[in-house]
Formats: C-alpha cells, structure tokens, sequence
C-alpha cells in the first residue's frame, strides 16, 4: 500500500500501490483490529467487502507463497 489515504466512515482507507495512476484495476483497503474492509476505488459508495482479519492473514500468505499466479 502507499501513503495516500483517505478518512471515510472512521476508516483509514488507502489505496494499493500497484494501482498506479490512472490504473482501471484499483482496490483501497482499511484494515482494522479484527477486519479488513476492501472496496473499489472507482466506486467507492458501491460496497465494502469485509474480511476477518485470520481469513485476511490466509488470503494474503498464499498470495505470497504465488499459490494464486498463472
């Protein structure tokens, strides 16, 4: 994630740092104690996606260990 964030709803929203500028593929995350909250970042009022932080932890190490790539 980069440094951009954005204050909405109490949550400290921050936009992915692949996303890049002028990308069409953009997700912001606000990760909280216990969940991580991920939207669209082209539409933000179009719904959250709300993860519990273990769900969260699992998701992000298979990414890590490339057990998601092509």
């Amino acid at each position: 994630m980069n440094r951009q964030a954005v204050m909405a709803n109490g949550l400290n929203w921050r936009k992915s740092s692949r996303s890049g500028s002028g990308a069409s593929n953009c997700v912001e995350l606000a990760i909280g104690e216990s969940v991580t909250c991920i939207r669209d970042t082209k539409d933000r009022d179009g719904g959250t996606l709300r993860v519990g932080q273990p769900s969260w932890a699992s998701f992000l190490a298979t990414v890590k260990a490339g057990r998601l790539d092509r």
